[in-house]
């Protein structure tokens, strides 16, 4: 198509979307004229424009491509341990500024997995890891953490993709209608099994009204002053796993980035919000083994291992490698830190809302120190100053 056609199409689709209210066209014209002027804007930014929850937009092709599936408490497990049997999948886990993609296939517990491989110190944490485990996810090449509760409406789509190839997935979304799990099949021998689950678990009632909630007002971070400093700073010293953090959280009622500010002196390094670029581009210079945590309130996503190919497009500075990718919004990040807890040096980044997008790791073997390749690499990242806060 030649340059001033492609120009006259966008503008058509700007002007029939500027100029036709809510009232007088559907949602689903609406869409329509949005992507004709905008074809590469992504689902989660499209419902912005539109005013709209993403799983809103999704819905307008039920009937047609989208098959709405069962709500329930269980449900979603259920859903996901079924998705065990699809082979080859690319999962995608993402918030509002970050995406990870991993193509692999899902590791299954073994019998009894589920029970005896807890950490039974405390028993309301046993329950609460038994209620968020699907069967598997847990390490290899789809490794996922879920927090079911969060999850509330769930799709099938099969339609057309690239090259005609036909795209069959499982989509997840929270009360708010805000996409918390994507699970795409990757091979024919997936194919009747998602068409078995989708028979399985069809929603009766089709319909496209989901009374999505609003999100909820954040609430307000905790005055530095209302902190027992020293005591979080004697607890931070005392960890022994960096998985004790989040419940260290939990007692001082902190904000996970005020943790930062207030952590102990030499333990955190505030670094520049762009030092995600040099992370990346010289854990593949360096081909060093790396794990990334992406998540959100749903649903987290680990990958471990080296990355290749690294580079900015469209906005987003990516890993885009055959069985991985990470797509991260770095303009909306606002700030780094490089943190040394119980032995075990990570970084993570948050956006200007403070909200934590990803965080790295160095991949070591178990009761081993962690690679010092990666605690040097850590080390040389651009500093933001003296001030950590």
């Amino acid at each position: 198509m030649k340059a001033h056609h492609r120009f006259a199409l966008a503008l058509t689709g700007a002007l029939l979307l500027n100029y036709l209210p809510a009232s007088a066209a559907s949602l689903s014209e609406r869409y329509d004229a949005l992507r004709t002027s905008q074809p590469r804007l992504q689902a989660r930014d499209a419902a912005k424009t539109l005013n709209v929850s993403e799983a809103d937009l999704l819905a307008i092709g039920i009937g047609k491509t989208v098959t709405r599936l069962q709500e329930g408490e269980n449900v979603p497990r259920e859903i996901m341990r079924r998705a065990l049997d699809l082979g080859t999948v690319m999962a995608l886990t993402r918030n509002e500024n970050g995406v990870l993609e991993r193509t692999g296939v899902a590791t299954k517990l073994k019998p009894q997995e589920e029970i005896t491989g807890l950490d039974a110190d405390k028993e309301k944490e046993r329950e609460a890891r038994l209620r968020n485990i699907a069967g598997g996810y847990l390490g290899g090449e789809i490794d996922l953490r879920f927090t079911f509760k969060n999850w509330k409406y769930a799709f099938a789509v099969v339609q057309p993709g690239k090259d005609g190839v036909v795209s069959r997935s499982l989509q997840f979304f929270d009360a708010h209608g805000d996409a918390v799990h994507k699970i795409y099949v990757k091979s024919e021998a997936g194919v009747p099994v998602f068409d078995k689950l989708v028979a399985d678990f069809r929603n009766p009632t089709q319909s496209a009204d989901l009374k999505v909630t609003a999100a909820p007002v954040k609430p307000a971070e905790k005055p530095d002053s209302a902190i027992d400093v020293k005591e979080y700073q004697m607890a931070w010293n005392e960890l022994t796993d960096v998985h004790q953090f989040n419940r260290l959280l939990g007692e001082f009622g902190m904000s996970r980035e005020q943790a930062m500010r207030l952590a102990p002196a030499s333990s955190v390094q505030r670094v520049t919000p762009q030092a995600v670029r040099q992370l990346l581009e010289e854990s593949a210079k360096q081909k060093l083994d790396i794990m990334a945590f992406l998540g959100n309130e749903a649903a987290i996503q680990i990958y471990s291992g080296k990355v290749s190919k690294v580079q900015e497009a469209g906005g987003w500075f990516n890993v885009l490698d055959p069985e991985f990718n990470l797509h991260l919004r770095d303009n909306a990040f606002n700030s780094g830190y490089v943190i040394k807890r119980a032995g075990v040096t990570s970084v993570e980044f948050f956006d200007k809302n403070g909200e934590l997008v990803v965080s790295f790791f160095g991949v070591r073997e178990r009761n081993k120190p962690q690679p010092q390749s990666w605690v040097d690499m850590t080390a040389a990242l651009p500093k933001a100053g003296a001030d950590r806060r």
